[in-house]
Parts: C-alpha cells; structure tokens; sequence
C-alpha cells in the first residue's frame, strides 16, 4: 500500500568486501534495472541501518571522522553516519549484473544494509567542474 513519505526497501547489501560488493534486488524490483549495464557506475542510497538510533538521529553538529584538522561543522556540511535521516550515498563501479544481483565496486555500506534507491551515475549532470569544498575536505583518511 503506498504511504506518501515511505521509504520501500529495494534490496540489500548481501556481501560487502574491500574489492566488490553483492547488491540484491528484490524480485519485485528486478525490472527496474532494465537498462542500467549500459552505465559503468551507479548511485547506490542506502538506509545506516547500524546508526538508526533516536540519539544519533538528533545530532546536528559533528567533527567530520578521518578528516585531518576537520572543523566542528553542521552534520548537513559532512558526511557524518549520524544526520537527522541516516541515508548512505556511494558512487561505484557497476562490474555485472546477473539477474537481480549487482556486483559493484567501491561500496561504502555493511552487509545486510538495506538499499533505498539506485540511480545512473551521468557524468555531464553529476560531475561538477569547478566545485568549491572547504581544504580540510581534501585531507585523505589518517593511516
């Protein structure tokens, strides 16, 4: 029944390694990925089910995690786990697609994580020339 407002699980992340990644469609969904080998990369969204906590859900400012010398920002300017709606993104490699079942590369999510939606990565719309991001956001992860 359709609930304005609802999210509808699409799938999950059914093996999450350092190499490629196992996405799961559901049945019911498996249609709408008609067409989506013609992309090399997709948009993956998907529920921080591990975080979805009322506590972590009220966090407004945080210190960006494995961003060396990250400032206190507002969670809208990170990309903090812990946000008032804990929605993932990662853009990744689309490697096969076997029926319902993705192989990706360079997921960002755990196993069992549920997938909200999945787009096309389009380069002329989703790759911004001349983007402006703070310096402390080109600080890789400390090793």
């Amino acid at each position: 029944m359709y609930e304005k407002g609802k999210l509808q699980t699409l799938g999950v992340v059914e093996k999450a390694y350092d190499d490629a990644s196992q996405l799961r469609i559901f049945p019911q969904y498996c249609d709408a990925l008609n067409g989506v080998t013609s992309f090399s990369h997709i948009i993956v969204l998907y529920w921080l089910h591990k975080r979805d906590e009322e506590e972590k859900r009220r966090t407004l400012i945080v210190t960006p995690m494995m961003r060396r010398g990250a400032p206190e920002v507002g969670v809208f300017a990170s990309r903090s786990p812990d946000r008032p709606n804990p929605i993932g993104l990662s853009v990744v490699e689309l490697l096969t697609v076997e029926g319902c079942v993705l192989r990706v590369q360079k997921l960002d999510a755990y196993e069992g994580t549920p997938i909200i939606d999945i787009k096309p990565y389009i380069p002329g719309a989703d790759c911004v020339t001349g983007a402006r991001a703070p310096e402390w956001t080109l600080n890789g992860p400390e090793k």
